[in-house]
């Protein structure tokens, strides 16, 4: 960096401790995190260089968004030592090194293309949500008073990598796997919609999102629509659900399906109603008449007339069914910043979060009680590998903390209550 503060390049040398022997995708770990070691902030020059390492300790596997936490947390902490060495606040040297807003994908110094971001405005707002100017100045007069319980503010804009991931890359960071997805939808003659989807939820609440995407695509009552997953002989199609990927690649496979069955309902209604394709319009959930909103049919009407198929177009197979095969063009990348509040009693070690704000950047929103709840879970963790679990080995090296009973998992009653809001970059 300049001797102003101004990052000029990055340059990452990792030693990954990989433990006694390869688990599924253990040295692909640190390269999953390999291209985001400069952080949201405009370096020119990049250097990343990785060394696996065999260890006497427990094999290591892939685990809630791995790799890129280890490059959030290596950066932010270069990052404080910067304000640090210039002498600025920690706040001010984000800000003057952010990759200023953009809508379109732009080439970052690790060669990725960032599809869009606005890092300024979402740590602007957690700022704010925080008090941080308050929240210093109290700092500063517990320093002046010797106060036994001094304050400290800990600060992280992270972007993350995630829709994992074009096949293609997959394949240059030798994956035996691709990164597409798939999803099927099957509109029945009785109304209801059924959704094959190749993703597998363990707890996002996929079957919610999936049943939102597809009611609105297709104008039907969610509570019509059916979510099948988790089952080859259901769902022969699809990746599972890994790498941050199952909206950005499953939802989207989804929402092309929906578009596909949308695209022959299209046909069919032009044939009933008696007019052009050119003539037809989607609009307040149904097919319709441009001009003529009270001549229109819709998606269930369509697949009861596909059903029966008295009376289909010449060359349209009865049925209505369609199944979308998405391999993503790029990873997404959403961003945020937290900003944690300590209160550490200096002659106990005692230490209390008494305040810690999340806005996050995930783009649009399918559905926002999902998405809290997944923060909220992921700050969770993150305090809990801060202040509470710990592999501790002894000389001889056994795992210590090899139960429950001494592995240390915080409750709620040890988790704050956090402040989440969002901004929304699409």
């Amino acid at each position: 960096a300049t001797d102003e503060g101004k990052v000029v390049g990055v340059r990452a040398k990792l030693t990954a401790d990989m433990g006694a022997f390869m688990q599924l995708v253990t040295p692909g770990i640190p390269i999953l995190g390999a291209f985001l070691y400069h952080g949201v902030y405009d370096a020119k020059a990049y250097s990343f260089e990785c060394t696996g390492v065999f260890t006497t300790k427990t094999p290591t596997d892939a685990y809630r968004g791995a790799g890129r936490p280890e490059a959030t947390y290596a950066i932010e902490r270069a990052m404080d030592a910067l304000a640090r060495r210039v002498n600025k606040d920690p706040a001010d040297i984000r800000r003057m090194n952010f990759i200023p807003p953009f809508k379109e994908a732009r080439e970052v110094a690790s060669s990725l293309l960032f599809d869009s971001g606005n890092y300024e405005a979402t740590f602007d707002k957690a700022l704010q949500l925080v008090d941080y100017e308050g929240v210093r100045k109290e700092q500063q007069a517990r320093r002046n008073s010797g106060d036994v319980k001094q304050i400290g503010i800990g600060i992280s804009t992270y972007i993350e990598m995630c829709g994992l991931a074009p096949s293609q890359v997959l394949g240059a960071l030798r994956y035996a796997a691709g990164g597409w997805d798939a999803a099927t939808i099957r509109c029945h003659p009785t109304g209801k919609v059924t959704v094959i989807t190749g993703t597998s939820p363990h707890g996002q609440g996929h079957a919610t999102s999936w049943s939102q995407i597809a009611a609105d695509a297709l104008g039907v009552p969610i509570e019509d629509v059916e979510v099948l997953h988790g089952d080859t002989a259901v769902a022969p199609l699809g990746m599972d659900t890994y790498g941050s990927r199952s909206l950005s690649v499953g939802g989207i496979a989804l929402y092309n399906a929906a578009e596909k069955i949308k695209t022959k309902a299209k046909r069919i209604a032009a044939h009933e109603l008696e007019v052009s394709e050119d003539d037809i319009e989607w609009a307040d959930g149904k097919l319709r008449v441009k001009g003529a909103p009270d001549k229109a049919k819709s998606i269930p009407e369509i697949a009861f007339s596909a059903w029966h198929a008295h009376a289909l177009p010449d060359g349209v197979e009865p049925g209505l069914e369609e199944t979308h095969v998405f391999d993503p063009p790029n990873f997404t990348f959403p961003s945020g910043a937290h900003i944690a509040v300590v209160e550490i009693d200096t002659e106990t070690g005692a230490t209390d979060i008494i305040k810690y704000v999340a806005v996050d950047d995930c783009g649009t929103v399918i559905n926002p009680a999902i998405v809290e709840g997944q923060v909220q879970g992921g700050v969770t963790q993150g305090i809990a590998e801060a202040m509470y679990e710990e592999a501790v080995y002894d000389e001889g090296g056994n795992l210590l903390t090899s139960s429950m009973s001494n592995y240390r998992v915080p409750s709620a009653a040890e988790i704050p209550s956090f402040v989440i809001d969002r901004t929304e970059t699409p």
